[in-house]
């Protein structure tokens, strides 16, 4: 039987030494600036306003895909929250929790595992991939009194690091895996309102 690994495939956890430094200098060249992880959460707090902030209604999740869509991984602005427990299938990790109206989370899965089927309880949720790759299966709602007949499958994907896909309980139900038999997935997940579970 083949080793499990439950580490994701080796990134670098520190900042890169550059040789260029002073060839940057001199030429007057200076590298773009980075959108960190802290930048896209600054943004989240900006956009959902101070203390009750704006509510679920209000909350304009084109934006909202767009920031994270402009945050590209980066171990080092993550690892701090890395934290996985084998036994689990999926490990959340806190970020932030923002005026109780939405939370930030880092999670690993495990390899080969993932969540059960489950909807969004009224919340829009930002799937970002940050290492490996998970799949997304998306159900459709069952109808008022067809609740007992098995669920149809309306679309599934896998989505790789930095891609991002977005759900609510207006698109359906759906359930997130990771493919992979021997590497975890990292993502990085935004909902709206936050919710307890």
């Amino acid at each position: 039987m083949a080793a499990v690994s439950t580490l994701f495939a080796p990134l670098p956890l520190t900042p890169c030494q550059s040789s260029h430094q002073s060839f940057t200098s001199y030429t007057g060249f200076e590298e773009p600036e980075t959108y960190s992880l802290d930048d896209f959460v600054s943004d989240v707090k900006a956009h959902l306003g101070e203390e009750g902030g704006i509510g679920c209604d209000d909350i304009d999740e084109d934006y909202l895909i767009s920031l994270a869509k402009k945050y590209t991984s980066n171990p080092n602005d993550w690892a701090r929250y890395y934290h996985n427990c084998p036994e689990k299938n999926y490990t959340r990790n806190a970020i932030v929790n923002i005026n109780h109206k939405a939370n930030i989370l880092l999670l690993v899965w495990n390899p080969g595992k993932g969540s059960p089927i489950h909807d969004h309880a009224n919340a829009h949720c930002i799937l970002k991939v940050l290492a490996g790759e998970l799949t997304e299966t998306i159900y459709n709602m069952p109808k008022k009194g067809c609740e007992e007949r098995p669920l149809s499958i309306k679309s599934a994907n896998t989505h790789q690091a930095d891609q991002v896909t977005y759900i609510s309980d207006d698109i359906g139900l759906h359930r997130v895996h990771n493919p992979h038999p021997t590497q975890v997935a990292v993502s990085l997940h935004s909902k709206f309102p936050s919710s307890t579970t």
